[in-house]
């Protein structure tokens, strides 16, 4: 692991830090990116989402059962205090040693009990000349759990989706990043708002954004 920005000092373990996860071999990752289904929730047809909510005991893994996700609109005012239901992980992605050292970096990074549920979001964005695609369509915004993290998984052929950080909504961002493939931001969900840019083609054709998001607590009911 390389720490290309240090965590800040927090009452509550980390407030953010951005590493390079240089053990992580991205490539068996891809083929899980090509049939997720459509998210129903979001109009436009530019974002595609599996979901799980997995406990993590020592060093292994355990995909609970399924169940749905909810966020007040407070957290989310687009889709907020909605019912939302989406396919579960591929439970040969579970298995993969690679995504086992996701999951344990961020438990670990992020000073978890070594007993802990964390949800897995899978997220690919979509773009075209006539469809540009939309990361953060709720806007500037938290998330409403303790601790999250996003890793780059893949860009192929787009300009955009610059994450940032805010303290405030209405205050410039503290931090301006395009996440690389292979890098992961944790952040603390109760000190910062985040929000991606949209993205849009370098050339002709459809481009991709591909990335995990990960939270704590899953904010998945049962």
């Amino acid at each position: 692991m390389q720490t290309l920005l240090g965590a800040t000092e927090s009452p509550y373990s980390i407030s953010f830090a951005l590493e390079k996860v240089d053990s992580i071999k991205l490539e068996g990752f891809k083929r899980f990116f090509r049939d997720l289904p459509l998210d129903p929730y979001i109009k436009g047809k530019y974002r595609s989402r599996r979901l799980s909510r997995l406990k993590v005991v020592g060093n292994q893994l355990t995909k609970l059962p399924h169940g749905y996700l909810f966020q007040s609109k407070q957290y989310n005012p687009l889709v907020g205090d909605i019912r939302r239901e989406f396919a579960e992980l591929d439970d040969a992605l579970i298995e993969l040693d690679e995504f086992k050292k996701l999951v344990l970096e961020f438990r670990n990074y992020s000073k978890l009990d070594a007993a802990v549920e964390i949800g897995v979001h899978q997220i690919r964005t979509t773009c075209s000349p006539n469809n540009f695609g939309n990361p953060a369509p709720e806007g500037i915004h938290r998330d409403g759990c303790n601790f999250i993290g996003i890793f780059s998984v893949d860009r192929e052929n787009i300009e955009g989706g610059e994450t940032h950080l805010y303290v405030a909504k209405k205050e410039k961002p503290v931090l301006n990043k395009v996440l690389n493939p292979g890098e992961l931001l944790l952040v603390n969900d109760r000190n910062f708002f985040h929000f991606t840019t949209p993205i849009k083609p370098m050339s002709s054709g459809e481009g991709t954004r591909d990335v995990f998001v990960l939270t704590h607590p899953s904010l998945l009911h049962d």
